[in-house]
């Protein structure tokens, strides 16, 4: 049974999702990943990313030398896949808004990696909520206020947790610490796998 828990400003829906569901969303991300093979993007300064990466909907998130973007196709020259119908319901269960997705990040972690403090604003238009997904190994997850310098609160994600950035919480910095590698037996070869979803106003896709 899921309880809701505040972490700063954000809001945690904990044990939300049930084993057969976690299960369920594992095998459409890898449907996805079998359409948009998982990159390892690049930074501005040319390091890698720890975590591996590829989207779904009609805005897939990008980062390289360019910077961070939203662009309508993956580097391989497809279009993104569609956004599977359960997990866009989760949107809906936890989102308190009509709008639906159009652009769901799936985050691989494997042993070592790490999401530094980060804020999402690259989304044309802030109004509408994030909502975070947690699958697999268990993640120290740590949130902040508005400002990279603001107080922050940790707390460990599990699987089948999720996480929503809505209103004041919604440029609140955030990232993984750690995850516990092999604390899950829902992945196989271990590792976590995150979902965000989002919705990007269009004038905030590249064609590229």
């Amino acid at each position: 049974m899921s309880e809701t828990i505040r972490l700063g400003a954000a809001r945690l829906c904990r044990g939300l999702l049930s084993p057969p569901e976690q299960q369920r969303l594992v095998a459409l991300c890898r449907e996805i990943a079998d359409a948009a093979p998982l990159l390892r993007p690049e930074t501005r300064r040319g390091g890698k990313l720890s975590v591996r990466m590829t989207s779904a909907g009609a805005a897939g998130w990008l980062s390289d030398r360019r910077g961070y973007r939203y662009v309508a196709r993956h580097p391989g020259g497809r279009d993104w896949p569609g956004i599977p119908g359960p997990v866009a319901d989760i949107w809906d269960r936890v989102s308190g808004v009509a709008a639906r997705p159009n652009s769901c990040l799936v985050n691989y972690y494997g042993e070592g990696a790490r999401m530094g403090l980060h804020q999402d604003r690259d989304e044309g238009d802030l109004s509408w909520p994030v909502v975070s997904v947690s699958l697999g190994d268990a993640a120290l997850f740590r949130v902040g206020g508005p400002r990279r310098g603001d107080p922050t609160a940790s707390l460990w994600l599990q699987s089948g947790d999720v996480v929503v950035l809505e209103g004041a919480a919604r440029l609140a910095f955030h990232g993984v610490d750690r995850i516990r590698f092999g604390s899950s037996r829902l992945l196989p070869l271990g590792g976590r796998i995150n979902l965000t979803l989002r919705v990007v106003a269009p004038g905030a896709i590249s064609p590229d």
